[in-house]
């Protein structure tokens, strides 16, 4: 059997199917309102905004919960997000002729992460941050805030909506069907990946492992 390497710690792995739930469940509700009549109705004074505004907690507490009690990873994590060198610039500009031609001799080796993976966390961590801002000035301030103020966080809250909801199709599509990501999925639920998958896809990563440990 191929050696198997650790990629995501338990705590991980809840936080980013708990957070994906959550950020679904948002996305769907809130699509209620894109699309016409009578589909849009189900978004006024419904059940549907109770759900959107419960999975709106979880959405914030989820995360509250997981950085004081594994803050190491979290900060690596955000620390991944903001940290960008020459490898993620060759990366992204040889990610179009890998992930449709399947030529994976430009690929950089990359790191722990790479860098689609380095754009979905600064789009988790800033798109995040207009959501919770803007839905919680909708949420508990709308009677309050001048009206221009609540459709300014409407138009935010849709441009995030409209962003991350383009990038969540994405990224589903490279973890869960892409031909070349299989082990993708499966390391978001075992937390492991091939020692062959590791060297191919996280070259820099895999080399380091005998320093010391990369998880997350």
């Amino acid at each position: 059997m191929e050696q198997q390497i650790e990629r995501y710690r338990t705590p991980t792995r809840v936080l980013h199917w708990v957070h994906t739930t959550a950020f679904c469940i948002l996305f769907l509700t809130g699509l209620f309102l894109f699309l016409p009549a009578p589909v849009s109705l189900l978004a006024v004074g419904s059940f549907t905004r109770v759900i959107h505004r419960v999975a709106a907690a979880i959405f914030i507490i989820a995360p509250a919960i997981y950085a004081p009690l594994n803050w190491k990873a979290t900060v690596r994590g955000v620390k991944e997000a903001f940290t960008w060198g020459e490898s993620d610039i060759g990366w992204l500009k040889a990610a179009p002729r890998y992930y449709f031609l399947g030529d994976e001799s430009a690929m950089p080796p990359q790191g722990y992460v790479n860098a689609g993976q380095r754009v979905w966390f600064l789009m988790d961590i800033l798109f995040g941050g207009v959501f919770v801002i803007s839905g919680i000035l909708m949420w508990a301030f709308k009677t309050v805030l001048p009206p221009a103020a609540i459709e300014w966080s409407i138009f935010v809250h849709d441009v995030a909506f409209i962003a991350t909801g383009t990038w969540l199709f994405v990224h589903i599509y490279l973890a869960a069907f892409h031909p070349l990501m299989g082990e993708s999925w499966g390391s978001m639920i075992n937390g492991k990946v091939s020692a062959r998958f590791a060297r191919s896809h996280y070259g820099k990563w895999y080399e380091q492992l005998e320093k010391g440990s990369n998880r997350q």
